[in-house]
Formats: C-alpha cells, structure tokens, sequence
C-alpha cells in the first residue's frame, strides 16, 4: 500500500532519505558530462587512442539509457528502498573502480556499471515526489530537483576540468564516494516510502527487457558514432540503424500485447504526458547541446582556460539559483502551465539567438547574458513541463512513466549532440572550402595578410611565404567554425521557439495526483 500522503505527514526520517535520493540523482547526472573536459588527461593515463576514448562517455550514456525506462518496475518489484540503494551501493563501486582502472577496456567496462547503476536512480526520485509529497508541496520539491536536473550537466565539464587541473583525474570518480556513502545509509534506513510487490515476478517479461536493451543501446551507439564513420555510409552504422528500427516495431508490439510489459506504453495515451515528453526531449537538445557546443567555441576558439570556462558556464547556474524562487511561486500560483513553459521556452530560444552572434574575438561579456538568459529560462522550462507530464498521473502508473519521461530528456540530448556534432563537422568543411574558393590571389586584403604575416615569421621559419599561406588558411578554418557554431546555436533557438506551436494543444489545467485537481 502507498502511503496516504495527504493525512500522514513525511517524517524526518523519511524527508532525511529523500534529500539523500536528490545527491544520488545529482551524481548520476553529474558524471555523466564530468569527464567531458579531461578525456585527454585520461587518454594518456590509460594509453588511449581517440577512437577508444569516446567510449568512457558513450559506454555511460548507453548504459543508463537502457536502464531508466525499467526504472519504474524495478522499483514496484523490489520497492523504492531496496531499488534505489542498490543503484547508489552500485554506482559507488563503480566509481572507485573507474578510479584505479588501469587500462581503456577496464574503464570503459566500469564506466558502463556506473551508467546503469547511475541511470536508475534518476527516474525513480521523480516518481517518488509525485507519491509520497502531498500536491500543496511538489511545486516546491520539484524546484530543489529541477535545479539539480539542470545545473549538475553545466557543472560536470567545468568540475571535472577543475579537479583534473588542480588534483588527477583519478578524483573526479573519487568525488562520488563519501555523498554516494551517505546515500546508501540514509535511503536504506529511512526510506520507507512503500512495499515490494514479488507477484510481478510472474509471467516475467524477459523479452521485452532483451528488446528494449538491443534498440535502446544500438540506437545510443549510432547517434554517438554515426557521424565519425560517416553515418548510412558505413555498414555497420547502416546495419545498427536497420537492427533499431526492427527492434523498436518489435518491442511496440510485444509491450502492447503482452500481459505483464516491461513499459506500459498506453501511458502515451495520456495527452498531456505525450506533450510533456515531446517538451522534455526539446530541453534535452537545449541543455545537453548549449554545454557542449559553448565550451568547445570557449576553448578552442577564445583560449579559454579551464578556470575561465568554468567561470563562464556557472553564469547559467547562478541565474538559474535566481530564477528558481520565482519559478517555484508561479508553478504555485493559479497561473496558466502553458504561460509559464512559453515564457521559459521562449526566453530559452533568445539566449541561443543572441549567442548565435559570435566572432572569433568575442570576450566574457558577450557571453555573459545569453548564458544568463538561458539560464534563467530552464526552471520556467522544466518545472512547468514535468508537472505537465507527471502532474495527472495515477500512482500506479507514475514510476513508468517517470522513467518514459527522463528518457525522453536523455533521447533529446543523445539525438541532438549527434545531429549538433553533424551539423559542426559539415558546416565547418562547406563553409571552410568555400571562403578558401573566394579568397583569390589577387585579392587586395589577402595579399596585405600575407605581407604582413610573411615579414613577421622572416627569419624565424625557413620559408615565410609558406607559413605565412598556412596561417591565412588557419585563420579561414577558425571563421569557418565560427559561423557553424552560430549556426548551431540558430537551430536551436529556431527548435525551441517551433516547439511552443503545440502549447494550444496540450492542457494547462494543474492537477494532483490521481487527477485531482490542486486548487
């Protein structure tokens, strides 16, 4: 039995165990982008090539995007308690693990354990608010848990960089043992949410699992190295996509037609939950896409250092600390969801608008109010669209769908890092060829640079003419990836202000749980 949260306040205890589900959460999203900025620190510790070390990420994305789907049975089976501490016990094994792995394959072996231990703590504090809090108080605990949601991907990167820098990378997966210590204690203990229900044992859906692990992985490994081998090009990437597209019908259809699924799938039936998946998975573009693409533009074209860049991206966490009292009063109030989600999905579009401007000299300040912007813009994204998607939602049924609606947000960042990846590579190359095929011989600016150039590097190379060519072609690539990158940032600005057409179709109304309604 569920416990009766509207008459039985959460002791504690209980709220002790909770805010321990919150720093497990918090580590799993963290980890997933905290060795994005020293992947060649880790690379020369293990003797990696470049190919292999893409792996320390993609073994953890593909890991935990299989498991947060089943997150939801997991938990009804074993019960919140046992679930989740055995996810958190997991997670921080494999964290020390990760930290003494003494070659590639070993990493990468441990980095998936951790994903598919980190990846089923997510969901499950989601579907966890929405039972045991009553509905006076989830606009407030979902502020403290979208603020974690979309501040631990801007940090990761920036942390990691960090203790890379000062420490080793070694203590990047160290950093998770003492919080991931007191997790297991406190959620083990106290978290006595509700019971395990062994009787879904029966007619077991082991297919369903088989299936859902095939497309899910091999649909995670394609966006994450289509682009490297050229996508259809390349026939096992073209094999992979044939193999997701015969696995995702077969898993539709054995969900739908099974006695006991692994996901019930008629959750989509729900309009409002269908819409809100589609605004989780358009937030995932948005706040995957905006930390890869800005701290690549940052180091690569600015020099920015690690400190610097970490200075420059927590501009977005600050706004988003500022926002989140005024997010959390209006999700409160009797305001309009739709209003609220238009509001952050349009202030969102305009922070990648205004940074779809950039020069190769751009400086902090011209970095400061789109991250500022986009910053303050998330919590009026994503609290608005989890009640959206979740608010309405039986008991019964929220686990499920919790876990359906975190993948979605993992989905829309694994699909638009691979189509921002795409759009960088071949943009780049395009619009590199075709400055280098208008810069003519005889053109008057070109042969001032060249000059110029040439008279610098006289006596310091042995032909200055040659270095001097190749510094004009090095300085055509920079722009070259300079337009891409506004480009990017123009896309998706242009998604998310697209994707507030569908606001009219979803419902506004605020409902408690079980479709009660708050007011």
């Amino acid at each position: 039995m569920q416990q009766d949260t509207e008459n039985r306040p959460l002791s504690n205890k209980q709220l002790l165990a909770f805010f321990g589900m919150i720093v497990g959460m918090f580590m799993a999203i963290l980890d997933i982008q905290i060795v994005a900025s020293s992947l060649s620190v880790i690379a020369a510790g293990l003797s990696a090539s470049t190919d292999e070390l893409s792996w320390i990420q993609t073994s953890y994305l593909i890991a935990e995007v299989v498991i947060i789907p089943i997150t939801g049975f997991t938990a009804r089976l074993l019960s919140t308690r046992i679930s989740y501490f055995i996810a958190a016990l997991g997670f921080t094994l494999m964290s020390i693990l990760c930290s003494i792995a003494h070659s590639i394959e070993t990493m990468v072996i441990f980095r998936m354990l951790q994903g598919l231990f980190g990846g089923a703590m997510i969901p499950t504090v989601f579907s966890t608010i929405y039972i045991i809090f009553p509905a006076k108080k989830i606009p407030i605990v979902t502020v403290v848990v979208g603020l974690v949601v979309t501040i631990a991907p801007t940090l990761g990167p920036t942390l990691g960089g960090y203790i890379t820098e000062n420490l080793s990378w070694h203590f990047m997966f160290l950093l998770n043992v003492i919080p991931g210590i007191f997790v297991c204690i406190v959620v083990y203990l106290y978290a006595d949410f509700d019971k395990p229900h062994y009787n879904l044992l029966k007619n077991f859906d082991f297919l369903g699992i088989i299936l859902l692990a095939m497309t899910l992985g091999f649909l995670q490994y394609v966006l994450e190295e289509g682009n490297k081998n050229g996508w259809v090009e390349d026939t096992k990437i073209l094999s992979l996509t044939i193999l997701v597209i015969i696995g995702f019908i077969a898993l539709v259809i054995r969900e739908l037609t099974f006695v006991n699924p692994i996901l019930d799938l008629t959750t989509f039936l729900d309009k409002n939950f269908t819409f809100g998946c589609v605004y989780s998975f358009v937030i995932g573009i948005g706040l995957y896409g905006a930390v890869y693409v800005l701290p690549l533009f940052l180091f690569t074209i600015a020099g920015f250092n690690t400190v610097q860049i970490g200075f420059t991206m927590m501009v977005t966490g600050v706004a988003q600390f500022l926002s989140a009292p005024i997010a959390g009063k209006m999700l409160n109030s009797r305001i309009d969801l739709r209003i609220m989600l238009a509001f952050g999905l349009a202030m969102f579009s305009f922070g990648c608008y205004l940074n779809s401007f950039l020069t190769a000299d751009a400086k902090f300040m011209e970095f400061f109010w789109p991250q500022f912007i986009r910053g303050f813009a998330l919590m009026f994204c994503f609290l608005p669209t989890s009640n959206i998607a979740l608010g309405s939602m039986n008991k019964e049924k929220v686990g499920n769908a919790s876990g359906l609606y975190n993948l979605t947000r993992n989905l829309g960042g694994a699909v638009g890092l691979a189509v921002i990846s795409t759009i960088l590579s071949n943009k780049t190359n395009i619009v590199s060829q075709y400055l280098n095929e208008n810069i003519a011989s005889t053109s008057d600016e070109a042969i001032i640079h060249l000059e110029f150039a040439s008279k610098l590097l006289d006596g310091s190379v042995v032909d200055p003419d040659k270095a001097s060519y190749f510094l004009l072609i090095s300085s055509v690539n920079q722009q070259a990836f300079v337009i891409a990158i506004n480009g990017i940032f123009g896309t998706i600005s242009a998604v998310f202000f697209m994707v507030m057409l569908l606001l009219p179709f979803t419902s506004g109304a605020k409902k408690g749980m079980g479709g009660e309604s708050v007011h």
